[in-house]
């Protein structure tokens, strides 16, 4: 007779609807941990992808300058150039480039002519290979002292004679000689740099300390990446025309 009491549709739509909705606890830390997991596997891969190319870019640097190095062999190995040697990234003009005397801040004929016979065959393995090309930051030149005489005079004769060497590859040809080609005078100008603090190198006798040798250095993965990002400064042009000045003279040529 009498029926159940009857809720209106529209009653029991309204109730439904204010009844908020949650997850429960579980289920949220579940959602959590699984953020966190992609997101670290995210950032994992990311560092391990830059590990990775770190390592083969720092992989063909070395392979670069491993077959730089292995050409500047094939060039020593002339019979033009006995006596000079490659160890490592240092070329050691070895008996080809010693100077004759203690004290002497000059080149001799022979040490001229080595000099001026080898650095241009040097040049241009660094304008083919991509150890040159890309890699290559400067060649230092140095010019050893023997152990005998004072400190600082050593130290100075060992500046002198790595300062003749650059004045003898930038100078103008005398007696008919060839002048080296103007790209390789702006090379030597802007690459090739003065040591002068070899004066305690030494090697078993005072004749092998007094020698010349030539350090290339190459640049690091993060100076190529800087360099990369970098626009060269336009003062080096001006710096590159007052180094290759041609009324410029070499400041111990007449001492």
């Amino acid at each position: 007779m009498f029926g159940g009491v009857r809720t209106s549709r529209s009653q029991r739509s309204r109730e439904e609807g204010e009844k908020p909705f949650w997850i429960s606890f579980s289920d949220l830390m579940s959602a959590l941990m699984v953020l966190f997991l992609v997101a670290l596997t995210v950032a994992l891969l990311a560092v391990t992808k830059k590990v990775s190319e770190d390592e083969r870019e720092d992989r063909e640097r070395l392979a670069a300058i491993t077959v730089l190095m292995n050409e500047i062999k094939q060039v020593v190995s002339a019979k033009e150039f006995e006596g000079v040697r490659v160890i490592g990234n240092t070329i050691d003009f070895g008996p080809r480039g010693r100077f004759e005397r203690e004290g002497q801040n000059t080149l001799s004929l022979p040490q001229r002519q080595v000099l001026r016979q080898f650095t241009p065959r040097l040049l241009d393995r660094l304008r083919v290979t991509d150890a040159g090309k890309y890699w290559f930051k400067r060649a230092v030149v140095e010019g050893y002292a023997s152990q005998s005489g004072k400190y600082l005079f050593n130290l100075n004769l060992s500046l002198e004679r790595s300062e003749r060497v650059l004045c003898e590859l930038l100078r103008e040809p005398v007696n008919g000689e060839l002048p080296l080609p103007e790209a390789d005078r702006e090379l030597i100008a802007t690459r090739f740099f003065v040591g002068g603090a070899s004066f305690n190198s030494l090697r078993s006798t005072a004749d092998d300390s007094r020698r010349i040798e030539f350090k290339l250095e190459f640049k690091s993965r993060q100076e190529r990446h800087d360099e990369r990002l970098q626009t060269p400064p336009v003062a080096d042009a001006d710096a590159l025309a007052q180094a290759l000045d041609p009324k410029e003279r070499c400041p111990i040529l007449n001492r």
